[in-house]
C-alpha cells in the first residue's frame, strides 16, 4: 500500500491505525461503523481481490475480531482489515455489496461463531448439521461435554449382540 493510499484512508476515517510495516503487508484496524467504507475504499484503489474472512474470540476482552485479507491483482501488495464486535449479539453488516465472494464466509463465520451479518441474502447453514447453544468455533464451546452429550447415548456394537 503506497503513501498516497495511508495519507487517504487516515484523513477520511476516523479511528483508523495502519502499521508501518515494510513488507507487502499492511494491517488496518478499524472501528466497526468505517469498516465497509474502508474495504469500499481499498477496492475503489486496486485490492480487487478478497482473499479470505476470518475471525477471532477474544473471549477474555469479550470481542469478537473480524478479519479480512485483500490483495490487489497488479502489485504485490496485501492489506489485513481488522475490526472487533462485540461477543453478546454480534452484528456486523454483509460485505457482499463490496465483494460478492464474501459469502460463503460471512455463512462460515455466522454458523460457526455467532455473527449474523445484517442485508446477508442467505444466511443458511454451511457445514453443520444441527443447532448449537454456544457457536462451535467459541472458545467457551466445551468440546468434551459436547461429545460426551452427544456420542454416550449411542449403544456401542459389543451391547447390541
Amino acid at each position: 500500500m503506497n503513501d498516497v493510499i495511508i495519507k487517504k484512508l487516515k484523513a477520511a476515517f476516523r479511528g483508523i491505525k495502519i502499521s508501518a510495516a515494510k513488507t507487502q503487508l499492511r494491517v488496518i484496524t478499524a472501528i466497526p461503523d468505517n469498516a465497509g467504507d474502508i474495504l469500499r475504499s481499498l477496492k475503489d484503489e486496486g485490492y480487487n481481490h478478497l482473499a479470505l474472512i476470518s475471525c477471532v474470540d477474544w473471549i477474555d476482552k469479550q470481542k469478537l475480531e473480524l478479519v479480512y485479507v485483500l490483495s490487489s491483482y497488479f502489485e504485490n501488495d496485501h492489506i489485513i482489515l481488522k475490526t472487533n464486535i462485540p461477543r453478546k449479539k454480534p452484528l456486523f453488516r454483509t460485505m457482499i455489496n463490496i465483494y460478492e465472494n464474501a459469502e460463503p464466509y460471512e455463512r462460515e463465520i455466522h454458523e460457526l461463531f455467532g455473527i449474523t451479518f445484517e442485508g446477508h441474502p442467505r444466511q443458511i447453514p454451511l457445514f453443520l448439521e444441527r443447532e448449537y447453544e454456544i457457536p462451535p468455533f467459541r472458545k467457551d464451546f466445551d468440546t468434551r461435554k459436547y461429545v460426551k452429550d452427544f456420542f454416550d447415548p449411542i449403544p456401542s456394537v459389543e451391547e447390541n449382540k
